[in-house]
């Protein structure tokens, strides 16, 4: 049993994912069953996919969805109006992308000026998730590079600090970023070339909260 997780606790940790450009409404209600039949705790789709996904989800499972993605560096006001209209379609969580380039530039205030926008919009009882790309934050920048994002989303009302889109050339989550991120005070999502049961629970047990995977079911079958 990897590090004595059980596939019921790691599935109830899970945001099983859909973001494909190509995915369809079909391949959306798809996803919802298999998240049904999984007992994840969430899906996550595209903006455009909620109100399909609202469709077609079982009540058990939280529907997710992201705003700014995959780039982040959609201007702050848009990034709040997708994030509006999911949650008007029925998103219980948004999971939005900071503009990396404004941390590595070193403007934290504008990193945590974009979360506070749409923490604004999507009101206090949404699951807010901020998607930091800690990947490229630690290739291009450094640790405290990182640190100072997860802090400044925190501080503008962030639930968590996640680590990766899935689609940055420098890569997903890894045990060292979650190490870090843990540190700062919102939990961790734990998303981005997550795709054994080894990598999953590394995870969880480097400080991940929740994991965002899109090969769900390979993960949970290698688990007891």
């Amino acid at each position: 049993m990897p590090d004595g997780y059980r596939r019921d606790q790691v599935a109830a940790l899970v945001d099983h994912t859909l973001l494909k450009p190509e995915a369809t409404a079909a391949d959306v209600a798809a996803l919802a069953q298999e998240a049904a039949a999984l007992g994840v705790y969430a899906i996550c789709v595209s903006p455009s996919m909620v109100a399909a996904a609202k469709h077609a989800g079982s009540p058990a499972q939280k529907l997710c969805a992201v705003a700014g993605f995959p780039s982040g560096k959609h201007l702050s006001a848009i990034k709040a109006e997708e994030a509006r209209i999911a949650v008007a379609d029925g998103a219980d969580e948004i999971d939005m992308v900071i503009d990396v380039g404004a941390a590595l530039q070193g403007d934290i205030a504008a990193v945590g000026a974009d979360v506070a926008a749409v923490r604004s919009a999507v009101g206090e009882h949404t699951v807010l998730k901020v998607i930091v790309e800690s990947a490229a934050l630690l290739l291009l920048g450094t640790e405290q590079t990182l640190l100072d994002v997860c802090r400044a989303a925190a501080d503008a009302g962030a639930d968590f600090v996640k680590t990766s889109t899935g689609f940055h050339p420098a890569g997903g989550a890894s045990v060292r970023a979650v190490e870090l991120m843990a540190t700062v005070g919102p939990q961790v999502k734990a998303s981005g070339g997550i795709r054994t049961a080894a990598d999953a629970t590394a995870m969880l047990a480097a400080g991940a909260g929740r994991l965002g995977l899109s090969g769900t079911r390979a993960v949970l079958d290698a688990l007891p």
